[in-house]
């Protein structure tokens, strides 16, 4: 047995592309998209015929709207080829504004349930921001399920579950990034490898406090920049991997346990925490690495959102 088929004994195994001929050899369950992936995928001339289809259909429409059929355009092809569910993003742009991602969540169920998926079959990524937050406590309750994704913190992690999100995306690899930057040339890649990493410590503290309070948000670990990273949170309710990263897995014969444990969790002595607006601003900005990594992600997701109009533009 290769590693991704051992991982999926222990985890839901998600496609984090939006290269959709990729994802039916790895045979996921889910699969993840983002605006980088969608611009990243639209460039590639196979997908050429796709871009150009939708623009033909709608033109004459406002450009967001035109977006938002692309984007639920992908996901249906995704669907075409999976059992699970897509994760389609909101328009970073709105990730401080509360009603506006509210309306853009709506639109964008309306356009899958029109090419007739089922609701359940898609997650709305939105940015964990306190305001994104709210829009999607608001949307749960109107059985809209929800990805929270840019979550690099603990106050993030326990304010989506406050919130009773569906799902939330750690990015394990973004920590990581950070952490290794900040330490420059004292970094030790061995001594901080599997699970000393900080981006999969932050995974693990979120799965236990979750478990351990039975909080039933789940926990889908993203953003992943090696194996080790992935094979260390093994037992995690979900994983969204590159294809380029499971392949890795698919081609390694090593031996894979289980390394958070659901069970074991719940038998934790851990303080209970919650977070009111004030007290959430106030963690995450004691925490310098997620106030960073959160400004920027949303910066990187406008800009490539702004590139793909761009693009949609010239055609």
């Amino acid at each position: 047995m290769n590693q991704l088929d051992a991982l999926k004994q222990f985890t839901t195994v998600v496609a984090d592309t939006g290269d959709f001929r990729q994802i039916a050899q790895y045979q996921p369950r889910d699969a993840t998209t983002n605006p980088s992936l969608i611009l990243k995928a639209v460039q590639k001339p196979e997908y050429a015929p796709l871009l150009a289809d939708t623009l033909a259909r709608h033109r004459g429409k406002p450009l967001d709207e035109v977006v938002d059929r692309l984007l639920v355009r992908f996901g249906c092809e995704i669907l075409s080829l999976i059992p699970g569910r897509v994760s389609t993003e909101v328009d970073a742009r709105l990730s401080f504004d509360t009603e506006a991602t509210v309306t853009r969540a709506e639109r964008l169920i309306e356009l899958y349930q029109a090419e007739g998926v089922h609701i359940d079959r898609v997650l709305i990524k939105i940015a964990s921001t306190w305001e994104g937050i709210r829009a999607a406590e608001r949307l749960e309750r109107r059985g809209i399920h929800c990805n929270l994704t840019l979550l690099f913190s603990f106050c993030q992690a326990v304010a989506c579950g406050q919130a009773r999100v569906q799902l939330i995306s750690p990015f394990v690899g973004r920590i990581y990034d950070w952490y290794k930057k900040a330490a420059g040339s004292q970094w030790d890649e061995a001594a901080m490898a599997g699970p000393n990493d900080p981006g999969v410590r932050s995974v693990r503290r979120i799965y236990e406090h979750y478990k351990r309070f039975g909080i039933a948000t789940e926990v889908m670990g993203a953003s992943f920049r090696n194996v080790g990273q992935i094979t260390a949170l093994a037992g995690c309710d979900l994983l969204t991997i590159s294809p380029e990263l499971m392949a890795q897995l698919a081609a390694s014969p090593a031996p894979l346990a289980r390394a958070l444990d659901a069970e074991a969790a719940r038998r934790l002595t851990l303080p209970a925490v919650q977070f009111d607006e004030a007290g959430f601003r106030l963690a995450l900005n004691q925490d310098a690495m997620a106030t960073e990594k959160l400004a920027e992600g949303i910066r990187v997701f406008i800009q490539d959102a702004e590139k793909l109009e761009a693009l949609m533009q010239a055609a």
